[in-house]
């Protein structure tokens, strides 16, 4: 197939892509490498991914609908995935406009296009933090997501929002995925894992938020990818058992879907960073510290629907994940 993958030297778009190079699909990868982080590390991603015959890099930013539009009328794709975003909880507090521009306009243009230029299906990152101020767990998309507590989660729950009604109008068959705190190799400077990691290896305290009283759904990359190709490879239809006078929001009459991707076993934010030492061989300095605007105390997925509909189960635990991190980190920075 021939497929676009935007935000392609993103964390989960690079290796995304890699694994539909692998499968020899021919991908388009587009990114606008801004400098919400280093461009340097996003650069290094392209590196992985540009020596592949069967893949080509565009800088094209999203919200470019110019750009874009052109992109789809000589491209010809048979399916979007689509990760590129403007990403971080406590990043939206500060500049909201980047989220309003970069996850509700750009989404809306990557909707118009797959509209217009007939995608057969397209797969787009949605996030775990969509579930708010729910406190029942493990999450389930069949659970109401009305109540988010940061901009980029209600950005986020806009973006299934905007799906469905496109799957509704137009008959564009949509596919979201709540990806849960994902981690390993190639990842952001702006998570924990490498916020700890850098800290931990320079002798500076980590900070520890509501007093390490928190459990996350820690999912391994690979596993993130192996689930989206998987999900892409299956074009939604409409559900036939669909109530409209008892909706879910899980699915629909019309071809579209949401499915969680996480790792089904939340683990303490304490467990995380002993794991994190371990694999380092120091021990961190800890500055406990309150809960922050924005954060969720607990997030655990239930995978149930996602396993039924492509067969995906997690497989990777801390244990194993934690270690191949660290190895990636310390030859990155030669450490």
């Amino acid at each position: 197939m021939k497929l676009l993958v935007t935000g392609a030297a993103g964390f989960c778009g690079m290796h995304v892509a890699l694994r539909l190079l692998e499968r020899n699909d021919k991908v388009i990868g587009i990114d606008s490498c801004n400098n919400y982080y280093a461009p340097s590390l996003k650069q290094a991603r392209l590196g992985q991914l540009e020596p592949h015959p069967n893949f080509t890099f565009r800088g094209i930013d999203i919200c470019d609908q110019g750009a874009l539009n052109a992109l789809f009328a000589s491209g010809q794709f048979d399916r979007v995935v689509h990760l590129a975003a403007q990403p971080g909880v406590r990043y939206s507090l500060q500049n909201p406009g980047a989220y309003i521009q970069s996850n509700i306009v750009g989404f809306t243009n990557i909707l118009e296009a797959c509209r217009n230029y007939q995608v057969e299906h397209l797969v787009y990152a949605s996030s775990s933090s969509v579930y708010g101020a729910n406190t029942k767990v493990p999450f389930s998309e069949h659970d109401s997501a009305d109540h988010p507590v940061s901009l980029y989660a209600a950005t986020k729950k806009a973006n299934e929002l905007l799906a469905h009604s496109y799957s509704h109008l137009f008959g564009l068959p949509t596919t979201g995925l709540r990806y849960f705190t994902v981690y390993g190799p190639w990842g952001r400077p702006d998570m924990s894992p490498w916020l700890f990691t850098s800290a931990i290896l320079e002798g500076r305290p980590i900070k520890v938020f509501n007093h390490g009283r928190m459990q996350r759904d820690f999912t391994f990359v690979d596993d993130i990818a192996k689930a989206t190709v998987a999900v892409l490879d299956t074009i939604p239809t409409p559900d036939v058992s669909f109530d409209l006078q008892r909706p879910t929001p899980a699915s629909s009459y019309a071809p579209f879907r949401v499915y969680n991707v996480g790792n089904e076993r939340p683990v303490q934010l304490l467990h995380f960073i002993e794991t994190l030492e371990k694999a380092l061989g120091r021990e961190a300095v800890k500055d406990f510290m309150p809960m922050q605007p924005g954060d969720i105390e607990v997030t655990r997925a239930d995978v149930s629907a996602l396993r039924t509909a492509v067969g995906f189960t997690p497989s990777t635990p801390i244990e194993v994940g934690i270690p191949q991190w660290v190895d990636w980190y310390r030859e990155y920075h030669q450490r």
